[in-house]
């Protein structure tokens, strides 16, 4: 039997509505370690093994190089990268002639730094758009790239953050740009490249820039990309510029009914009122603790967070009820200078740089277990499926049991490139970067 053309148009308009339904229903994970910055997937029967021929839904090769994650919204899938013009070896030996830091760096004659928008079904890379470009740029250390910082997807727009060299806002489903800031003010030397990611707050885009020289936090209007405030760091930080940079990314959390932006620089943690930037209050570490990475991260009433180079600590820090935080309790052995620490339940879970992966209980700081994995790490972890899933440089990726032992489920390998950046959940897959390309991993 023949439809007539109107029920065809209603039939077409309901397949639609379904498959667009279908689409939009994977749950956010908008910013770096998603929505509550836990590094907590939703709930779902996420794989716990693959390798090339298990478990891939499909591969993006990706243009560039960056060490970004991939951030998604209603079905919008967006992840940065940077197309790099390599310097002469003249250039090279006269643009190093003022590095004091560390000679592993990457210099470039020039860089253009990019947003890939992804369609998360098949893959394919929906639109390659140029965001800024930069002539000699800043060098990089060999572990970061230039398109480090993880995006921020809200609502209908992306927000990108490319450390020194400057903001942008794109539409989230056209990918037009709708503004940019490239401010001289904004300007710091990073010495190993941008690595902090930004946030999003009620009307603001929030950022650190903790350079060498210079040492502030950062509020966008988030509608028009003017600087709503910059404050300048207070802390009393050491002699040698290398010990005054920092990487860290901040996050907002109500600490006993007020909102306080929760901002690690180097050799200070700091309080903001993320409405004005105000500073609340301020705790040294009592050692030297710079070049922070790691994003902090919060339960049971405490706030815990990783020091830095040079000897990196573990501290947690009680808030409730305090006007300044207190520290509760630290750890000193095998605690990541680079990778962040993930919390489960009442367990505290951190992996060393080195792959020695330590189990604390996360009120107390009494140790559970100690064990080394191996190899090297920089990612940091993701909880799903009720288990713990650890990245390295090496390409592979360790699947942890929570447990008062350590009880390893899975050790996965995709094509033996480096894992630099955290994992992605997307409905019941992960996507994860590596040096090759960003994958979908699912079953």
């Amino acid at each position: 039997m023949k439809l007539p053309s109107s029920y065809l148009v209603i039939y077409c308009s309901l397949v639609l509505g379904i498959i667009w339904a279908t689409t939009v229903r994977a749950n956010p994970w908008p910013q770096w370690r998603g929505p509550d910055a836990s590094g907590h997937a939703h709930s779902g029967n996420f794989p716990v093994t693959w390798n090339l021929d298990e478990n891939i839904k499909w591969k993006a090769e990706l243009p560039g190089r960056g060490h970004s994650s991939a951030v998604h919204s209603d079905g919008r899938l967006w992840i940065t990268t940077a197309l790099e013009t390599p310097a002469s070896e003249e250039e090279k030996k006269e643009r190093l002639k003022t590095n004091e830091g560390l000679p592993t760096v990457t210099v470039l004659s020039e860089v253009s730094l990019r947003a890939l928008q992804i369609n998360p079904e098949t893959g394919k890379i929906i639109q390659n758009i140029e965001v800024l470009r930069k002539k000699s740029p800043q060098w990089v250390h060999k572990l970061n790239s230039y398109a480090s910082p993880t995006p921020v997807i809200e609502g209908e727009r992306l927000y990108l953050h490319f450390g020194a060299y400057g903001n942008a806002c794109l539409d989230a489903k056209t990918g037009e740009i709708i503004w940019k800031n490239t401010e001289e003010k904004l300007w710091v030397m990073h010495e190993n490249g941008p690595g902090s990611s930004p946030l999003i707050w009620g009307d603001f885009m929030i950022f650190h820039l903790d350079g060498s020289d210079n040492q502030s936090v950062v509020a966008l209007f988030k509608q028009t990309g003017k600087i709503a405030w910059q404050i300048k760091r207070s802390g009393k930080l050491r002699e040698n510029p290398q010990h005054k940079k920092s990487y860290s990314t901040p996050i907002v959390e109500n600490f006993n009914g007020q909102p306080v932006l929760l901002s690690c620089g180097a050799d200070w943690v700091y309080g903001y009122n993320p409405k004005n930037g105000k500073e609340l209050w301020k705790i040294n570490y009592g050692i030297l603790g710079f070049s922070n990475v790691a994003r902090p991260i919060l339960g049971n009433g405490m706030f815990y967070l990783c020091t830095g180079f040079v000897k990196a600590e573990l501290h947690a820090y009680r808030y409730h009820n305090l006007t300044t935080p207190k520290l509760a309790w630290k750890v000193t052995k095998s605690v990541p200078k680079i990778t962040s620490p993930i919390l489960v339940k009442d367990h505290l879970y951190v992996m060393s740089d080195g792959g020695i992966l330590t189990c604390l209980i996360a009120e107390t700081g009494n140790l559970v277990w100690r064990e080394r994995i191996g190899g090297e790490f920089t990612a940091a972890p993701t909880y799903a499926n009720g288990l713990l899933y650890f990245s390295d440089r090496q390409g592979k990726t360790t699947v942890i049991e929570p447990n008062d032992r350590l009880i390893i489920k899975a050790e996965n390998v995709l094509d033996g490139t480096p894992h630099m950046s955290s994992m992605t959940p997307y409905e019941e897959s992960f996507l994860v970067r590596s040096k090759n390309g960003l994958y979908r991993i699912g079953k």
